[in-house]
């Protein structure tokens, strides 16, 4: 006979497998009395499990659906299958569910025995997707990251800036966040004294893990809005505030996460922050959004957009624009 925990996972396996079973059904498939059958299902009832009693001549159970989520019992193939698919998520073939997928995948890896994890990778490296992101990063670099932000373990890493230069950085690491087409860790730069937000498809993290640390007091509330700024607005020389005279969702979906901060005035008005090395590029960033805007600042574009005005009314020979010089 089987020892009451091992007893207990094979009844869970074997109510995950068929609508219903009768009680004499499962008594036999586990080698115990109907009444032994009768208390483990009250064991499983306590620990979450919503196991219901069907209605008939013998009486038997069946695995309903519950209020909250308990843990679910996987066997080999069904644990190669959500790991592939949420590998597959994490790489953003569905919008949304990117960094959910990457903390649910970690927790999945770190319990799978090495002849999965083996199965996993060989199927993931076998496996070409249509559409790439623009910066692809591997799943075992993103459950990595993902176990030390929950574990609140230190990060060493090898890192390339966005200027070429290489260096290895120990980091306090928070959360991973997916912005645009990329991901971002948010992190404690023990190196730089500060918060900084680093671009993961640039980073290679050296295991194992350093050792656990107290978490700070984050940098933001919103994370998301924090790791937005600081890849699209704050590290560039050019920093531009602009009012956008259009919904804030409407032009939110014109701007990516990474290039730049939406942020609502009214129904009808919103502010965008955007940073660029060039002014050129934040007027044509802006314009061709599409809609109407005002330009407040930084004081040099706000004057680049008039010469860009003059010149376009040269161009085009509009009265009062100066028009091209008679010939």
């Amino acid at each position: 006979m089987l020892e009451t925990s091992a007893r207990l996972l094979r009844l869970l396996s074997l109510l995950q497998q068929h609508r219903d079973w009768s009680g004499p059904q499962l008594a036999d498939r586990l080698g115990v009395t109907v009444r032994t059958v009768r208390r483990d299902v009250d064991r499983l009832r306590e620990l979450g499990y919503p196991v219901h009693a069907t209605i008939g001549n013998i009486g038997g159970y069946r695995l309903g659906t519950g209020a909250a989520m308990p843990p679910l019992l996987l066997d080999d193939e069904e644990a190669v299958a959500v790991a592939v698919g949420l590998r597959t998520a994490a790489n953003g073939t569905v919008a949304g569910i990117e960094e959910t997928s990457v903390r649910a995948l970690a927790k999945l890896e770190q319990i799978l025995p090495p002849r999965l994890r083996s199965r996993v990778s060989a199927l993931d490296g076998a496996t070409v997707a249509q559409h790439r992101p623009a910066a692809v990063v591997s799943a075992e670099v993103l459950t990595t990251i993902a176990a030390a932000c929950r574990g609140h373990q230190r990060l060493r890493m090898d890192y390339r800036g966005h200027d070429g230069t290489d260096s290895t950085r120990t980091v306090e690491p928070h959360k991973l966040v997916h912005a645009g087409r990329r991901w971002y860790l948010v992190a404690y730069d023990l190196d730089r004294d500060g918060w900084r937000t680093f671009r993961v498809d640039r980073l290679q993290p050296k295991v194992p893990s350093g050792p656990r640390f107290t978490p700070r007091e984050p940098p933001a509330g919103d994370i998301g809005g924090y790791a937005s700024w600081s890849v699209g607005v704050d590290r560039y020389r050019y920093q531009a505030r602009f009012t956008m005279y259009a919904p804030a969702a409407q032009v939110a979906e014109r701007v990516p996460a990474d290039a730049g901060v939406v942020e609502a005035v009214d129904e009808r008005t919103c502010t965008l922050r955007a940073g660029s090395n060039s002014l050129d590029g934040l007027a044509l960033h802006v314009t061709l959004l599409g809609f109407d805007f005002t330009v407040h600042e930084p004081p040099e574009l706000v004057g680049h957009f008039t010469t860009l005005h003059a010149r376009i009314g040269h161009a085009l020979g509009t009265p009062g624009e100066g028009g091209p010089p008679a010939g």
